[in-house]
């Protein structure tokens, strides 16, 4: 029984609160970070070019964005379609900027992946070469090609192994065309890796289908770039131990940790698409667990700068543990740099931490 101060929704106003949200839920969604959007030019200025992104507004490509696709915007006129990447979301000035030239990488990145599903087979010529293999190009994108994916006719045989024999050989190649496929790509890395050799995708799939994710592996170091290791698994098969998974420290070179044919000890965190990833601090004690139960937001901590990005800086307060200033905070990445230096050490306090995800942020205390 309804009492004097229930309130009965009346079917009137029950059937129109459902046709709001039916309606709010066929909206489409604003774009988020990193996605490709498409709009026509609406106007072209002297620094600045405008797209209108309707119903989300206008997005505008200006500044350092502008200079990196002076090329492209010299063929676009009014009316044009365009497509670009967001880059920032509206902020002071009420535009979604944009990105060119990302855009363009990103259609790249897109192409590559299909070949690398298709297994489309390139012509392609030798840049250059180290101790552990190739360097290709294809679309402007720097790529690896290990040594252990080389044809038997191609591989450098050399008495006892000798990695400087090795390179010396592997340079005799550089100019020359070779048939690879694009095994794998890495656009946060901006890296592709190719492979000369032919096998099957069932031939493949049978040798990865002896491993499984959380395997133990011994294996030897067979390839080293910027972005990480290559691992031997087996013959014809390898892994790659992302920069990022080599230790808990700061990494900022893999070479200063190994170098061809060490043996390393590394565990398999996933296997996809036929290509296994590979960890080698899994094995390794987890720094950021000491902090778990005694951090939180709100504590203020020491920690010494260790390392410049294009977000800001990274401050460790432990080896292994670091975390975030944002150049937010400071207005710009130069006026960080102004404040903090480089192996210095500075208050700070907590204003995220994550340790599951080994994930921190902090804001920078002025004395």
């Amino acid at each position: 029984m309804a009492t004097k101060d229930t309130v009965v929704a009346e079917p009137e106003v029950v059937v129109e609160m459902s046709a709001i949200r039916q309606a709010a839920e066929k909206m489409p969604m604003p774009p988020a970070l990193d996605a490709l959007v498409e709009g026509p030019v609406i106007g072209i200025q002297k620094s600045s070019v405008y797209i209108d992104l309707a119903p989300f507004g206008t997005g505008i490509i200006y500044g350092r964005e502008f200079q990196n696709a002076r090329d492209i915007i010299k063929k676009v006129n009014l009316g044009d379609l365009v497509k670009a990447k967001v880059i920032d979301l509206p902020g002071e000035t009420g535009y979604i900027e944009l990105s060119l030239k990302e855009a363009k990488q990103a259609l790249i990145w897109s192409e590559a992946e299909k070949a690398v599903k298709a297994k489309t087979v390139l012509e392609l010529p030798i840049k250059d070469a180290n101790k552990g293999g190739l360097i290709l190009e294809w679309q402007g994108i720097a790529g690896f090609l290990p040594a252990s994916q080389l044809k038997p006719d191609h591989y450098p045989r050399v008495e006892d192994s000798d990695k400087d024999k090795i390179q010396k050989e592997l340079k005799k190649l550089i100019g020359k065309k070779i048939s690879v496929a694009i095994i794998s790509a890495l656009p946060k890395e901006g890296k592709l890796i190719f492979s000369e050799k032919e096998s099957t995708p069932e031939e493949r799939q049978e040798v990865i289908a002896k491993y499984t994710v959380s395997d133990e592996l011994d294996c030897t170091v067979a390839g080293l770039v910027d972005f990480g290791v290559f691992l031997k698994i087996e013959e014809g098969l390898e892994g790659l131990v992302h920069i990022s998974e080599i230790d808990w420290g700061l990494v900022d070179d893999p070479r200063a940790f190994f170098k061809i044919g060490d043996k390393v000890r590394a565990k398999i965190i996933e296997i996809k698409d036929g290509k296994i990833s590979l960890s080698i601090k899994a094995l390794k004690e987890n720094p950021w667990k000491d902090f778990e139960a005694t951090l939180k937001k709100g504590d203020i901590v020491t920690g010494v700068v260790i390392k410049f990005n294009k977000h800001g800086a990274l401050a460790s307060i432990k080896e292994g543990v670091a975390g975030l200033v944002h150049n937010s905070l400071f207005g710009g990445e130069a006026k960080l740099r102004e404040k903090l230096e480089l192996g210095k050490t500075y208050n700070f306090q907590v204003t995220l931490f994550e340790p599951k995800d080994q994930r921190m942020t902090l804001t920078y205390l002025e004395k």
